[in-house]
């Protein structure tokens, strides 16, 4: 066991380092790099067709097409601001495991938290950017204190969990869906840019710290951690459907005519089935989620997950 797990140390020491290495030549910031002095283009779009699913309601113009898409990308932007202020908190809580330990593992994890905080600021930039050229009436439900206390009252597995779920799944939108469209508002674009290159080490750091506790913990609590994140999937879904409602709603009163009943209740529909391929099942397909989460848990416990997921993506 001994002649194992020193090699295994040595490799997750040199990972840390090269996160390290990777965040300080990628390091940029708001102003200078990432807006430099640019507004957003209401003309083009601001999620790609790929993550919004417009092309799903083939009765709508381009004019209201590209509506669609930046009402998405607005709740985009501020979805991601909110999960990061618990990723934030709870990177910060295991940064003490380190203190004492391998320096550029509390290096990594340090610059993991303080490029999150940066993240945020970026992410409510972009609200304050957006809302004077959209119609009145956006709304954004969910509380980011409020949803961080809840995801922090769960075990530490699960919650790293969900944490690397979410920072794989933006590396696979921004090089499947985001990068490609040469459509998109270009100040939109870059954001997720910018936000991705950070996002690529974080993602490395979420796996490191997630296999770490799931050495350090038993069957029983690992078992625990399976039903934590299924209730954590839950949750997630449950505040995508709090706020596609109101999104289908505020584009049903401001693109311009008044649509049918059937074809305003397939926007709501589509909305919904949007946001849930954004945040579960973009995340739970993802091949390196799957391979991460099939080493750590049983068949049994995988195929609990599966029917959790089964219910809210049928």
């Amino acid at each position: 066991m001994q002649t194992q797990t020193i090699p295994l140390q040595k490799e997750a020491g040199a990972r840390y380092a090269k996160c390290v290495e990777v965040s300080k030549r990628v390091h940029w910031e708001i102003d200078r790099d990432v807006i430099r002095g640019r507004t957003l283009d209401h003309s083009k779009k601001f999620l790609p067709d790929g993550l919004s699913k417009v092309g799903d309601l083939e009765f709508l113009d381009a004019a209201e097409r590209r509506l669609l898409s930046q009402i998405q990308g607005r709740t985009y932007t501020n979805i991601f601001g909110l999960v990061e202020r618990y990723i934030t908190a709870k990177m910060l809580e295991l940064s003490h495991e380190h203190w004492l330990g391998d320096q550029a593992a509390l290096e990594a994890l340090v610059r993991f938290t303080d490029e999150e905080i940066k993240h945020q600021e970026l992410f409510r930039r972009m609200e304050a950017m957006t809302a004077p050229d959209m119609p009145a009436g956006y709304t954004f439900l969910p509380q980011p204190n409020d949803v961080a206390t809840a995801v922090l009252s769960k075990c530490t597995w699960a919650v790293l969990a969900l944490t690397c779920h979410i920072e794989l799944f933006t590396q696979g939108h921004y090089r499947e869906s985001i990068e490609p469209d040469g459509e998109l508002s270009e100040l939109w674009k870059d954001v997720f840019l910018f936000h991705w290159k950070e996002e690529s080490q974080h993602a490395i750091l979420d796996e490191l710290e997630w296999q770490r506790e799931n050495a350090r913990i038993g069957p029983e609590q690992r078992d625990r951690g399976v039903d934590d994140f299924i209730a954590l999937v839950g949750a997630v879904d449950g505040i995508l459907q709090a706020q596609a409602a109101p999104d289908s709603d505020y584009f049903l009163r401001a693109c311009g005519r008044v649509l049918g009943e059937a074809d305003a209740d397939r926007i709501k529909k589509t909305m919904l089935a949007a946001y849930r391929w954004q945040y579960i099942v973009s995340g739970a397909q993802d091949e390196r989620f799957q391979k991460i989460l099939g080493g750590m848990i049983t068949a049994d416990q995988m195929k609990r997950i599966g029917a959790a997921l089964a219910g809210i993506t049928s």
